[in-house]
């Protein structure tokens, strides 16, 4: 089993530094072109992927993926910036939001009006009489106060 290490290494190797390269940008690739990078991890696999990992895989460490969130824009000096957060830290979406339309205040006002409405009534106590086995304020033994 142990003498099946060395190329099950050299195989995720292989196919990690492929991978990687493939999916850096072009633009972000050193010393060699792109298409040479590939060649040389394919052909010499063990020499190629490590050349690969120090010498042509842009610094930083991770290659960007092109088709992420942050593709296509550029932040000043020509590094990319990443895509917003969440849709609150994007301005063009809160742009967007329909603010202030008074068609939807005037409801939402009548809505609120009518739920303290109907929260007032349900606060004030009933004249009612109490239905049968509940229990009542009044003695029943015919004395002014409670026992």
């Amino acid at each position: 089993m142990i003498r099946f290490l060395p190329v099950v290494l050299e195989l995720a190797l292989l196919v990690y530094c492929l991978i990687d390269c493939i999916q850096t940008d072009e633009a972000r690739v050193r010393n060699l072109p792109k298409i040479g990078w590939i060649l040389l991890i394919i052909i010499v696999p063990i020499v190629g992927g490590l050349a690969w990992l120090f010498a042509g895989r842009p610094r930083g460490g991770v290659a960007t993926n092109p088709f992420g969130p942050a593709a296509g824009r550029q932040a000043p000096g020509g590094r990319s910036r990443p895509g917003p957060v969440a849709p609150e830290d994007d301005p063009n979406f809160m742009r967007k939001l329909d603010r202030g339309d008074p068609e939807k205040e005037r409801l939402l006002q009548q809505w609120e009006a009518d739920l303290k409405r109907r929260e007032e009534q349900l606060r004030k106590p009933t004249d009612a009489p109490p239905r049968d086995g509940a229990p009542t304020d009044t003695p029943t033994d015919g004395t002014d106060s409670p026992a």
